[in-house]
């Protein structure tokens, strides 16, 4: 855990799905309230043959998260990125990958996505098991929903 002089850091598990980028500014206004920093976090691997139906060369799949993180960062805070924020890219399942970084985490903050294959589920797999394993306390948020005229 974090000792009271290290900086304290909100984890954000950024996919660059619009409820990854929502959890993105909501993780921003909880740290700018308790003096913490931001590390927006995009994890990546290479699919296994079973995984990916093409072929695998010719495919940097670390560059394609960086652009998908990237791009997440500057949907949810235009070209002006807070000080406070920094990114990472890991590669590793992000299940596991997340529910380690929580670690040094004050706070953990993850996009709902949910009803990928199963229906019923409020959230998906990710944060499922981030809210249940995580060794912080995780915070879910839903992606705003554009009102209709």
């Amino acid at each position: 855990m974090n000792d009271h002089n290290d900086p304290q850091m909100i984890v954000v598990g950024v996919d660059g799905s619009p409820p990854s980028v929502e959890a993105l500014r909501q993780a921003e206004k909880l740290a700018i309230r308790l003096g913490a920093q931001v590390t927006a976090l995009t994890c990546w691997s290479i699919p296994t043959i079973y995984e990916s139906p093409y072929g695998l060369g010719g495919v940097d799949y670390e560059k394609s998260a960086q652009k998908v993180l990237d791009q997440a960062v500057e949907d949810a805070f235009g070209v002006d990125w807070p000080e406070n924020l920094t990114t990472r890219l890991i590669q590793g399942p992000a299940r596991e990958t997340l529910i380690e970084e929580s670690r040094q985490a004050m706070m953990m903050v993850l996009g709902r996505r949910g009803f990928g294959g199963f229906r019923g589920l409020l959230m998906g797999s990710v944060s499922s098991a981030c809210t249940a394993h995580a060794h912080c306390p995780v915070l879910v948020v839903h992606a705003l929903q554009q009102r209709k005229q």
